[in-house]
């Protein structure tokens, strides 16, 4: 089993807590901390960032290291953020404004590459899809926007849609409070949760409803089981909900259709939910300010972390970064510091790219929304130009991820092509050997 650490953060200037999850055992506990929800992120297990709201016009964004507890970098956006989200590389940091614009910035550089304007009222939640090309976001307006990254860079597509978001969903009634997003990329489901008491489930790849569950209570947190049989709901009357996706008669439970259980011990409200990597291990933080692990299996409580005073509004549950590991001697703590990277700078207020400057990025292409399919199923010649075009690009950091992970992709591609290709050999064999045996049976 690997080893993971739970990391919360509170609305109270209470710091961040940092746990491990099989012993209990805390960590360093980082200052200075009063992050809104969703405000806390893990940049690719490298550092932690969390944005900061010290009142409704201002605010900023904090970096801290693993192994100090002090806040190492601070940046200053152009208005106050509330959520923040990071691609699984860690090379970009999403914010979402109180105004309803949204920044992404380059983390190695600090520059921002791109403002636009999401939504009428303050965004409340950030999310990527798995494959990285979405991004999707939520806000006080009540609605549920799904961008592609694609379409943010490209003018011409821009003018051809006469829009920059793929869909935009406005059946919530009240402010969007939480949004997962599950397996599949461009096919996934989604799951945002409103203060109108509902949780809904989207499409992604028709950008339709699939479901409408209606809770008795407000739902401010959203896990998705990693099965997507079923997901969890935290909600203000300190009750978990367990809600089924696929069901498809009525629920023979007492709290609504769809809604087959609860996980309850007489909490106050919950605050935030997040899987641990098993998969079996919830994780809930609540308004009383403690964090609670529960097995979902046993629906027991298995282990309790108290945080501080006040709720416990963002959880995550991450792999435990080498700098976490215990340190036993003089040569192990020498050897830790010379492998500690740096932090990157700043966050730009503004931005500072214009037509004449060497800025370039590549966005993966993106799939055709009409057409339903997985990102993944690309041609190897196609990923081979993409290649080679990178690689006569230049070494930015970007660039390079992307070669790597294309790479990947068209090793995955050559042996799904060999899987078909033995598909079809047996295949034909079988065909053959069919008609044989019927001629066979025909001349007797």
């Amino acid at each position: 089993m690997e080893d993971e650490v739970v990391i919360a953060s509170s609305s109270t200037d209470v710091g961040i807590g940092c746990w491990d999850l099989r012993s209990g055992a805390e960590h360093l506990r980082y200052r200075s901390c009063a992050s809104p929800s969703h405000g806390l992120v893990s940049v690719a297990g490298r550092f932690l960032a969390s944005s900061q709201l010290r009142d409704s016009s201002s605010g900023s964004v904090l970096f801290w290291s693993w192994n100090k507890p002090q806040v190492e970098v601070k940046s200053f956006p152009a208005e106050a953020i509330n959520p923040l989200a990071c691609n699984s590389e860690g090379s970009y940091i999403v914010g979402g404004g109180v105004s309803g614009d949204i920044y992404l910035w380059e983390v190695a550089t600090g520059r921002l590459l791109k403002k636009w304007h999401g939504h009428y009222r303050a965004v409340t939640c950030l999310v990527f899809s798995m494959d990285q090309s979405l991004l999707i976001s939520g806000a006080e307006d009540g609605s549920v926007r799904v961008w592609s990254l694609l379409m943010i860079f490209d003018e011409e597509r821009q003018q051809r849609s006469g829009h920059l978001y793929e869909y935009s969903f406005t059946e919530h009634a009240l402010p969007v409070t939480d949004i997962v997003t599950g397996y599949g990329g461009s096919n996934a489901i989604i799951v945002s949760a409103s203060q109108d008491r509902t949780c809904k489930v989207w499409s992604l790849a028709r950008g339709t409803l699939l479901r409408n569950i209606v809770f008795p209570s407000v739902i401010d947190a959203v896990a998705l089981d990693p099965g997507e049989h079923v997901f969890y709901a935290g909600g203000r009357d300190g009750k978990i909900y367990i809600a089924e996706l696929n069901s498809l008669g009525k629920s023979n439970s007492n709290y609504g259709l769809h809604i087959i259980g609860t996980l309850s011990d007489q909490s106050k409200a919950i605050c935030s939910l997040a899987f641990a990597l098993d998969g079996l291990q919830l994780v809930a933080g609540s308004e009383d300010g403690f964090v609670r692990v529960w097995d979902t299996k046993t629906h027991n409580i298995i282990r309790v972390f108290k945080h501080a005073k006040g709720p416990v509004n963002n959880i995550l549950v991450i792999r435990q970064p080498p700098a976490l590991y215990p340190r036993t001697s003089a040569n192990n703590q020498g050897l830790m510091a010379r492998k500690q990277v740096s932090l990157p700078p700043p966050l730009e207020k503004f931005t500072s790219i214009d037509e004449h400057s060497d800025f370039s990025i590549y966005i993966p292409p993106q799939p055709d929304y009409q057409r339903p399919c997985d990102a993944t199923y690309a041609t190897v010649d196609t990923m081979n130009k993409q290649i080679n075009e990178l690689q006569q690009r230049g070494s930015c950091g970007a660039s390079e991820m992307e070669i790597e992970r294309l790479k990947a992709d068209n090793e995955r591609s050559m042996q799904m092509i060999q899987q078909w290709k033995k598909m079809y050999e047996n295949l034909h064999q079988f065909c053959v050997g069919e008609l044989l045996s019927g001629e066979g049976d025909t001349t007797v």
